[in-house]
């Protein structure tokens, strides 16, 4: 079982054109960099937007919450290093962590489970812009199947194994109960997807070479409550 847990400086001309590869294969990025990766792409991203064109990492680390040198480490581990005094190009820059993190594939996302998380993630307009394309929502509910969701219409999850080959989905979430996350999950991973995010309250069993996060969202509040605790003062908790 894999399980994932829990968003440089350049020439001065960089052609439009010029070719964006990821790290080498063989090389894994420590889990905490690559989360750290989608940090700073987002706010690349946001640069982009607003037509910034060049960026210290002084700069780049205090937008993203994170120090210069963390910020530099975490670059080299996607080939990024740079030269002093002249910054970052933003758009080479999006592209190459975009690359490193693997999304210019074509990821086609499916979401088993139309309920109130289900359908609010199938709506959210956010996916496509980070280059995730939501192709299936399912749902075991025959008042819920032929339902409309955004612009998808939700389909029989009796009907799982053709739907996954029809879309070509090749990332599913699991927005389920517990008593019959795995039960779905095993027929997830026979069907050939192998990238599976768990919003289910229990722990899944998955094969090697199936990559499975966990979002836990009771655990991550726990720990939310835990630092809250910590920053308050004795007369606060007295």
């Amino acid at each position: 079982m894999t399980s994932l847990d829990s968003s440089p400086v350049v020439p001065a001309a960089v052609p439009p054109a010029r070719a964006v590869h990821g790290p080498d294969p063989a090389k894994q990025i420590p889990p905490a960099a690559v989360a750290r990766l989608t940090i700073y792409l987002r706010a690349l991203n946001t640069l982009l937007s607003e037509g910034v064109e060049r960026v210290s990492s002084e700069s780049l680390a205090e937008a993203s919450g994170v120090s210069s040198s963390t910020l530099r480490k975490d670059l080299s581990h996607v080939g990024s290093y740079g030269t002093r005094g002249v910054g970052y190009e933003v758009q080479y820059l999006s592209r190459h962590i975009s690359a490193a993190l693997g999304l210019t594939h074509d990821w086609k996302v499916a979401i088993v489970g139309a309920g109130n998380l289900g359908k609010a993630l199938a709506r959210y307009g956010g996916f496509e812009s980070r280059g995730f394309d939501v192709v299936a929502i399912f749902d075991a509910d025959q008042m819920v199947v032929g339902n409309e969701v955004g612009w998808l219409r939700v389909s029989d999850v009796a009907d799982l194994e053709t739907v996954l080959q029809r879309t070509g989905a090749n990332m599913v979430v699991l927005a389920l109960p517990a008593a019959v996350a795995q039960q779905i999950c095993d027929r997830v991973v026979a069907a050939g997807v192998h990238s599976i995010l768990s919003f289910a309250p229990v722990m899944l069993q998955v094969p090697d070479g199936v990559n499975l996060r966990k979002v836990d969202m009771a655990t991550e509040l726990q720990i939310l409550a835990y630092h809250a605790q910590r920053g308050q003062t004795p007369e606060q908790t007295a």
